[in-house]
């Protein structure tokens, strides 16, 4: 028994044409899922406000057991262990649940975590939430609080507000241009892909063409012409007989 392998040739040519021929409907389906994603973004999704402070850390004399270390101000910048013992300060149980008391929110220490988040040595402290006066209030609260856990945790550690935060007048996100763009890249993507599919699962006879390249060996008997597509009105008007369309409006027998 002979096995036989079949070969799924694809026509990059009759599928751009494709994708040409419905570039009303992939416009459509950018345009409208953009827009669909803009809508989602404005009324669906909660504003955020960041407001930030800065802080500068340093730490003179670091202890390691009994040991005494002293470290440079390029040394600190180095000591990514150091960076991450600060990280941890912030956003230890204690230092978070003196922050909600120093700011007088209603939030367990576990939001606030989730809503604060520390810079590099020279600390930036931002803090996300919904309402701008809050988050300024927070943030300052973060800058009176970690100071003091610092030098408490840390010997010879010193913390020093460099800017205290303001209030945030623009919100951090979402980005409706952000949005927007996915949207429209997700409609242009997915009406594509539409597009394509239906053309490639398209097995129809399109025309005598699609048979003398896939059947080489069987000739064409007759062509029937799409009587829509000739130029007079009479039924039994023939002419135009070779030029019917190639968009499946003639069959072809063998």
């Amino acid at each position: 028994m002979n096995n036989e392998e079949h070969y799924t040739e694809i026509d990059l040519t009759a599928l751009l044409k494709a994708l040409w021929r419905h570039i009303w409907l992939i416009a459509a389906s950018v345009i409208v899922i953009g827009a669909m994603a803009f809508s989602y973004a404005r009324f669906f999704v909660t504003p955020m406000y960041t407001a930030s402070a800065l802080m500068y850390v340093n730490n003179n004399s670091l202890s390691v057991g009994s040991t005494k270390v002293s470290l440079s101000a390029g040394d600190l910048s180095a000591a990514k262990s150091l960076v991450n013992t600060y990280v941890v300060i912030l956003n230890a149980r204690t230092t978070m649940n003196e922050v909600i008391r120093e700011a007088g929110v209603d939030y367990t220490y576990t939001d606030m975590q989730g809503m604060i988040s520390a810079g590099a040595v020279n600390s930036t402290i931002d803090v996300t939430m919904p309402d701008p006066q809050e988050a300024a209030l927070v943030a300052n609260s973060v800058t009176k609080v970690l100071p003091e856990r610092i030098a408490a945790i840390m010997d010879g550690s010193s913390a020093r507000v460099v800017d205290t935060a303001v209030v945030p007048s623009t919100r951090s996100s979402p980005s409706y241009t952000s949005y927007t763009a996915r949207g429209m890249l997700l409609g242009l993507v997915l009406s594509c892909a539409c597009v394509a599919l239906r053309q490639l699962l398209d097995d129809r006879v399109q025309d005598e063409d699609y048979l003398i390249q896939n059947y080489p060996d069987i000739p064409v008997l007759a062509v029937i012409p799409d009587l829509n597509q000739t130029k007079h009105s009479s039924y039994g008007y023939y002419e135009g007989y070779g030029s019917a369309s190639a968009c499946g409006g003639k069959e072809a027998a063998r």
